[in-house]
Parts: C-alpha cells; sequence; structure tokens
C-alpha cells in the first residue's frame, strides 16, 4: 500500500509543479525538456543492475519505435502542463486519468487483449468517462469574457486543452502497453521507461535548439531548475506504480482504476489548498461521474 500512496502523492506532485511554473515565470517547454534528462538520470540510480544495456540492441525496431516514442511523451508532457496552468489542476488531472478510456478500447477491439468480457456496465462507464471530462473542463464565465480592447480572450478556446490532453495522454499510454508488452520482457519495464525518456531527451533536445537558434530564444536557470526537479516525480510516480503493481499480483485492472480515482482526488483537494482553485457545480459534478465510470469501468475487479 506505500507504494500506491507513494505513486498518487508523485503523480500529484507533477500537476501542482507544472501549475507554479507561470508563478516563477518558468518556460514550460524548456522545463519539460530538461525534466527529461532528469527522468533519465533518476530512472539510472533506481536501476539494479546497468548492464541490463547492454543487452539492448539499439537498432533494433522495437528500440527505435520506443525511441520515437519520446514525442508522444513530450507533447503529452505539454498538454498537461498548459491544462493545469490554463485551465486548472483539477481538470488537467481529470483529463490525464479519465484517457484510460483509450487503451481500454484499443485493448478491447483493436489489441484483442482484454481479461474479462466487457458488460453494459463496463460499456456504461465508458461514455460517462466522456461526460466526466466534458463538465471536469467548463469554466467559469468571467474566464471567457472579452478583453477591453476588444479582442477575444484566449480562454475562449481553452476548453480544448483538457480535450487534447485526454487524446494525447491516451494515446501515449496505448503506446506504452502495446510497446512494452511486443518488445520488452517483464523485468525490463525500467529499461523500457529509460529508453522512451532517452527519445524525449533527443526530441525535445532537437526542438529547443531549433528555438533557441531561429526564434532566439534564451535558457534561463529557473527554467533548467524547474525541469530537474519535474523529472524526480515524473520517473518516482511511474516507478511506484509499477512497484505497486508488482504488489498487488500484476493486476492492472484492479490498482489502475483505485491510482486514477485517488489521484483525482488528491490533486482536486491540493489544488483547492494550495492555489485556492474553486471548483464550479459542474465541475464537481464531472469529478464525482470521473469516479463513478471508473467504478462502472471496472466494478468487476473491484469486487462490486
Amino acid at each position: 500500500m506505500l507504494y500506491f500512496l507513494l505513486s498518487v502523492f508523485f503523480t500529484v506532485t507533477l500537476y501542482l509543479i507544472m501549475r507554479a511554473y507561470p508563478r516563477y515565470q518558468v518556460n514550460s517547454f524548456h522545463a519539460v525538456v530538461f525534466n527529461y534528462y532528469s527522468c533519465v538520470l533518476t530512472g539510472l540510480i533506481l536501476t539494479p543492475d546497468l548492464d541490463a544495456f547492454s543487452h539492448v540492441s539499439w537498432h533494433s525496431e522495437g528500440t527505435l519505435l520506443t525511441l520515437a516514442l519520446g514525442s508522444m511523451f513530450v507533447t503529452a508532457f505539454m498538454l498537461i502542463g498548459l491544462s493545469a496552468q490554463k485551465v486548472s489542476v483539477t481538470a488537467a488531472s481529470l483529463a490525464g486519468n479519465m484517457s484510460l478510456v483509450i487503451p481500454v478500447i484499443f485493448g478491447l477491439f483493436v489489441f484483442k487483449n482484454n481479461n474479462k468480457d466487457f458488460t453494459a456496465v463496463n460499456y456504461a462507464g465508458l461514455i460517462l468517462a466522456l461526460a466526466a471530462l466534458a463538465l471536469g473542463a467548463i469554466q467559469k464565465k468571467e474566464k471567457t469574457s472579452t478583453a477591453q480592447n476588444g479582442t477575444t480572450s484566449p480562454a475562449n478556446w481553452l476548453l480544448i486543452l483538457p480535450a487534447l490532453t485526454f487524446l494525447a495522454s491516451g494515446t501515449n499510454n496505448t503506446l506504452i502497453n502495446y510497446l512494452s508488452v511486443k518488445y520488452y520482457l517483464p523485468g525490463q519495464t525500467t529499461v523500457f521507461m529509460i529508453i522512451a525518456c532517452i527519445g524525449a531527451v533527443i526530441i525535445g533536445s532537437t526542438l529547443l535548439l531549433y528555438k533557441l537558434i531561429f526564434n532566439g530564444e534564451t535558457i534561463q536557470v529557473r527554467s533548467v531548475v524547474g525541469g530537474m526537479i519535474l523529472g524526480i516525480p515524473n520517473f518516482l510516480s511511474l516507478y511506484f506504480l509499477l512497484l505497486a503493481l508488482a504488489s498487488f499480483g500484476n493486476s492492472a485492472a484492479y490498482v489502475f482504476p483505485i491510482y486514477n480515482i485517488l489521484t483525482m482526488l488528491v490533486s482536486a483537494f491540493a489544488a483547492w489548498l494550495i492555489y485556492k482553485e474553486q471548483l464550479s457545480k459542474l465541475n464537481k459534478l464531472g469529478l464525482v461521474l470521473a469516479v463513478v465510470a471508473i467504478i462502472l469501468i471496472s466494478y468487476q475487479e473491484l469486487g462490486l
């Protein structure tokens, strides 16, 4: 249970750190790039046997696809940060956790690797999850007002950020599930994640170099520090989740629903406590529906 709680803690910490970036004038993209340097270092420190990398074939199809997965890591992380900063921590958390619908659908209809028969209750949960996402992203009217100069406030299009976060996170998780099962042994999960983070470092650094050369951007120390700090809970959230899975007999269908429920609830409470984020009645309804949706999707595994 300790691993379980630590995973939730570090996941929530991710949202809260990215939510604080605007206050400290941290460039989100720069921080995300350096975050993956920190992820790789953290992963290497936690890898008991570094000789495992000597057996990696860096030119194999599996390794190259895993490195390419890094582009999705960067995309999903940027969208999570923008959703947390521009909309709310709760909306970002809700979108990220509700994205479990996408890998469930792919596992059910595409990969056909589901280990249970889906019932009408499970399908109702999938539909309810989408409704919860929409309600959780709705913002108060004053945030979508027109600016004094007559231009439309950016808040008018902010509702798309949680939706994009939902799609990117779901696609990311689907690819992680597919690639890790197809190309890696069960004991190589940490190696798989480190390779994916190396891919994120390569892709993110290339984009950052382009911005520095052609857009005249400069790297500030605060962005480097912010990214290096972020990388620690980023990697640890997955690290402890994997340990939690092992402690519960690798029952992903049991662990992930509870993990997602706790993450959403703790994120909403922490955002209210630290950033004074206020939820509308629709937001609160979306949060409740999200919990109900996850329960419906996995009620068999929860023993209900």
